[in-house]
């Protein structure tokens, strides 16, 4: 990183050092946001152990301090270059992240970029930001820049879209319509939890956390208390510490791990254990067979603090931690995941990874304005892939055996064969086998003494191809002029989460979650019109269509208490609290969106949007801006996040917040 500032600086200075008759012009804004929690309770991520529920409470987050410094001049040839910095402080974010961040709305370096012309292109070279869609508070065709989620969507798209380096060409033809052709550098979203955490976990990790606007889906993948990035190891804990050798039939307990007789007692699973069939659980002199006690051996080795098990549980349906998930585990699985670690990477593309994009944009005899747009991209969002690594970094591969040998036990319907998970060497051996014994023999069957093996959480980037376009036009009406708009993008091979909820009731964690590829049909469509004096009112409605949407049911035996589908997800909500929910297939939106002028010669301006979600979460921004004069101005902004706490926006409602701003302008 320490050459690639550098780099921008020598083209600064070459820049400058090019310059014409005309003297550089120079501007600076001063900024403060300070930014306040307006109700108490815990937000998603601020928990630090599972039975944490008091919260920060009604706190100040914010507390930023920002110096834009712009610079613009002419070039000898009649070129033109604008740069802008971005000095940012912010003393209340979390540890790390309070100062500047490549590649976020905290970038050091704004933009930087030169305006050309060859032959009759007009060329725009360097870190800029290209704007394609006008939907309000959704992004559709405005896919060229990333952006920053870090504060949700909060802040303006201007402030919250990434510039990145990019080739900026726009050509207009004889009959007006323009041709534009973009190669950009290919960087993906800032979104809070994901993206910082790594390294490898051999006991609770705190990963990317305490932002102030955590997804429930990114709490699930890396949270402290409800990740499984951290509930892995404590997995591996209990089964290692606390499983190990500690179960068997009506008083008796097991001689070991892998003892001389490997299926006492092996296929019972977590499900036989809460409902008391049969078992004793001898670990730390407990003589009981129950919930309770069961999560109080989990807890004596270190589960404290992730939602692995909680005693007030009960029997997996309505399942709020993992081993209620896992009802259907089998001891045999359990001693597959001894002492497992856990370790989080990402695989983002390089500064050589581009992305490739181009929109047409023409106008109808009758007046109506449209686009056509591609994009050959990277997707801006994350997909999480897992899988199994031995403590080397050689890859391993799950499969599974049925177990049904256990000496004295007769396979019932309470009773029924347990599949249980296993890790091999060699993927065409990691099959479902008749029995563990099978299993064992495999010549790629990895042993838990060959050491620990390790989970591994993967975040990367994958291409999409995007088609879409957009359309404008008036409708003259005998009030007043109304502006019908829309957009529309489909999109190709986008990575979406599918849930297994019946491997992940027996223990297979990789199998659980699968990244799979799913095409989308995203469209907007809104009206505008000015009422009364002055005031605009925008109305629009929004689909997402997953035209590739999971929903199976699946035969499951007794072990599973709770639903064993298979299932897209929704990435932004699922949460071990709400059953790892499942996703809309078509998601509909609503907003509306209202702003006017006020003050004597227009000096303040106000703002409302709305938006309503399908699943009754709302969010509701009012905004204010007034210029005191030429060079102070103030502003006022109220977000207010609720209904079901399980959508995108009511999961916020604890976040609601007010945020005051000055911004001083000097020439």
């Amino acid at each position: 990183m320490f050459k690639k500032q550098h780099f921008a600086v020598a083209i600064a200075a070459t820049l400058a050092a090019g310059s014409a008759q005309a003297a550089l012009e120079t501007s600076v804004t001063l900024k403060n946001e300070t930014a306040r929690f307006v109700k108490d309770g815990i937000r998603t991520g601020e928990a630090t152990s599972k039975t944490d529920t008091t919260g920060a409470g009604k706190t100040t987050f914010k507390f930023e301090n920002t110096a834009k410094i712009f610079l613009n001049d002419e070039l000898e040839n009649g070129s033109s270059w604008h740069g802008e910095l971005n000095i940012v402080r912010d003393s209340k974010a979390v540890t790390g992240f309070d100062g500047h961040e490549n590649y976020t709305q905290k970038d050091w370096l704004r933009e930087l970029y030169m305006d050309t012309t060859v032959n009759d292109w007009d060329i725009r070279l360097g870190k800029q930001q290209v704007v394609w869609g006008t939907a309000d508070g959704i992004k559709l065709l405005d896919m060229i820049n990333p952006t920053d989620w870090s504060e949700f969507n909060q802040n303006t798209p201007a402030d919250a879209r990434i510039p990145v380096w990019m080739i900026n060409a726009e050509k207009y033809l004889d009959n007006g319509a323009n041709v534009q052709v973009i190669l950009s550098q290919a960087k993906g979203n800032k979104i809070a939890g994901l993206g910082n955490a790594s390294g490898r976990a051999s006991s609770h990790s705190t990963s990317n956390q305490d932002h102030s606007f955590i997804l429930k889906g990114a709490d699930t993948i890396s949270g402290k208390v409800n990740g499984f990035l951290n509930i892995a190891p404590a997995i591996g804990n209990v089964a290692t510490n606390a499983f190990g050798g500690s179960f068997g039939t009506a008083g008796t307990a097991s001689s070991g791990v892998l003892s001389s007789n490997p299926y006492y007692g092996y296929n019972q699973t977590v499900y036989d254990y809460v409902n008391n069939n049969s078992l004793v659980f001898n670990a730390g002199g407990a003589t009981t067979t129950s919930w309770v006690t069961l999560c109080g051996a989990a807890t004596s080795v270190g589960a404290t603090t992730t939602k692995l098990c909680d005693t007030s549980g009960g029997d997996g349906t309505n399942p709020t931690n993992a081993f209620e998930y896992m009802t259907a585990a089998s001891f045999t699985t359990f001693d597959t995941l001894g002492s497992i670690t856990s370790e989080y990477r990402t695989e983002k593309p390089d500064d050589l990874d581009s992305n490739l994009a181009f929109r047409f944009k023409n106008t109808t005899s009758n007046g109506t304005n449209y686009s056509l747009n591609y994009a050959y991209a990277y997707d801006a969002n994350p997909a999480i892939d897992l899988h199994w690594e031995d403590p080397n970094g050689n890859k391993l591969y799950s499969g599974t055996s049925i177990n049904a040998q256990q000496a004295g036990v007769t396979v019932t319907t309470a009773n029924e064969d347990v599949t249980s998970v296993h890790l091999f060497t060699d993927a065409s051996e990691a099959v479902e086998y008749s029995s563990y014994a099978n299993a064992i023999a495999a010549s790629s069957f990895y042993a838990w003494d060959n050491g620990a093996a390790n989970l591994v959480f993967t975040e990367k980037h994958y291409r999409t191809h995007n088609l879409g376009g957009s359309f404008d036009t008036t409708i003259e009406t005998a009030d007043m002029p109304i502006v019908l708009r829309g957009e529309a993008l489909y999109m190709k091979d986008v990575k979406t989460p599918v849930i297994d909820r019946k491997k992940l009731g027996y223990g297979d964690l990789v199998g659980a979650l699968k990244m799979e590829d799913a095409d989308y049909f995203k469209y907007v469509i809104g009206a505008d019109v000015n009422v009364l004096t002055d005031m605009m009112v925008s109305g629009q409605f929004i689909q997402f269509r997953n035209l590739d949407f999971v929903d199976e049911a699946q035969t499951c035996s007794t072990q599973h208490q709770a639903n064993c589908g298979k299932y897209t997800a929704d990435m932004a909500a699922m949460h071990l609290s709400n059953g790892l929910q499942k996703a809309e297939e078509n998601k509909n939106f609503y907003s509306v969106f209202l702003t006017k002028p006020f003050g004597d010669s227009g000096e303040g301006r106000w703002g409302n949007i709305f938006i309503y979600e399908e699943g009754g979460g709302k969010w509701n921004r009012f905004d204010v801006e007034y210029g005191f004069n030429d060079q102070l101005i103030g502003t006022l902004e109220y977000n207010k996040y609720f209904g079901d706490t399980n959508t995108m926006f009511g999961q916020f409602e604890n976040a609601s917040n007010i945020q005051i701003g000055l911004k001083y302008l000097l020439q």
